[in-house]
């Protein structure tokens, strides 16, 4: 989700607009330092007893409730989370505070882009990620198949709609123009900070646009119009957004209620694979408005489980953190002129195994 909206919660929930659940991410470097210092430390209060054994977790999602974390719906409501001895409350807020209130402490898990969590680490922020939710890089450049663009390679010269210049839609970009040697200067990029270039694109005042595989080509694929999309070639994914737990989590005393937490959401994740409807059942439960349109409802989830696996995944379990690809990505990352990251970090800085329990 954008990273200049206000995040809400389960009691003051917005209707969903339909974005991916993720946020715009770290716009500068700089940017991490300064939301790293507003946050203080977690602050203590009055609350219920929780029943003897059960663990409290805090778990932050993206920016609106909405279908995509069908999966948490669906383990909370069935009793996945409390059969694991987990009280579990889910709250929704953008991508940079989750990466900063995840490495406080605040927050037990959060969802994060990798491509935020690279340069967070980077920056001394001490987070982990430990789960693969969207095994394939759900950014991608979308069009409409009668504008004739099909490759990479077509984008020369083409007005290409962005929100700007940061987060995981422009590294995206950077790295789908790489893989077929061309630079932004090879564009004529449009900026739509409101991010309304779904709109645009619709009106024909850009070519191509960037956005995600599980929304706007759904969405243009609704309206009947058939959508041409260019994701990341395999030898130039990025890792996907995944669940991110502070580095201090993975030996403290909530470590097995973390592990319990990562199983429980994956039960649910392979219910949904199955059985697509149950997800959209639960995530309706959760956030009624979603009923009005069931059936674009479906289309969305049903795009996103087909970013949930990927050839790692396949062979070595739901979530498995791919360490090569974290380390191409670091290295693609480190080259950009953006200078996103602000010392070297590796694989094992950025991601932990520990709390997956295998295929």
């Amino acid at each position: 989700m954008p990273a200049n909206q206000t995040p809400t919660s389960r009691a003051e929930r917005r209707a969903p607009n339909g974005r991916s659940p993720h946020g715009a991410g770290w716009r500068t470097a700089g940017g991490l330092l300064v939301a790293l210092a507003l946050v203080a430390a977690a602050c203590g209060g009055g609350a219920s007893p929780l029943p003897s054994g059960t663990v409290k977790l805090v778990v932050g999602l993206g920016y609106i409730p909405n279908v995509q974390f069908a999966q948490f719906y669906l383990a909370e409501q069935a009793g996945y989370y409390r059969d694991a001895g987990l009280q579990v409350e889910l709250q929704n807020k953008t991508d940079p505070e989750l990466v900063t209130l995840v490495g406080q402490g605040a927050v037990d898990v959060g969802i994060s882009d990798g491509t935020s969590v690279i340069p967070a680490v980077s920056q001394g922020i001490p987070i982990r990620y430990v789960f693969t939710v969207f095994a394939q890089f759900p950014n991608v450049v979308f069009a409409k198949a009668s504008s004739g663009i099909a490759t990479a390679a077509d984008l020369a010269g083409r007005k290409v709609g962005i929100p700007g210049k940061f987060g995981s839609s422009w590294i995206q970009l950077e790295a789908l123009l790489a893989s077929v040697g061309l630079t932004e200067s090879d564009l004529r990029l449009v900026l739509f900070p409101d991010f309304g270039q779904l709109a645009a694109l619709q009106q024909g005042a850009v070519a191509a646009a960037t956005g995600y595989a599980n929304n706007e080509p759904v969405q243009l694929a609704l309206s009947g119009v058939k959508a041409s999309v260019l994701a990341l070639p395999p030898a130039s994914q990025l890792p996907g957004p995944g669940l991110i737990v502070s580095a201090a989590a993975l030996n403290g005393p909530k470590k097995d209620a973390l592990r319990a937490f990562v199983a429980a959401t994956a039960r649910a994740m392979r219910e949904i694979e199955a059985d697509p409807a149950k997800g959209v059942d639960a995530a309706i439960a959760e956030v009624p408005e979603l009923g009005a349109d069931r059936a674009g409802q479906l289309a969305v989830l049903q795009a996103t489980i087909a970013l949930w696996e990927s050839d790692y995944t396949r062979a070595n379990g739901l979530g498995a953190v791919d360490p090569a690809l974290w380390a191409r990505s670091i290295s693609f990352m480190a080259s950009l002129p953006d200078k996103l990251l602000a010392k070297p970090v590796t694989a094992a800085d950025c991601t932990s195994s520990a709390l997956l329990t295998g295929p």
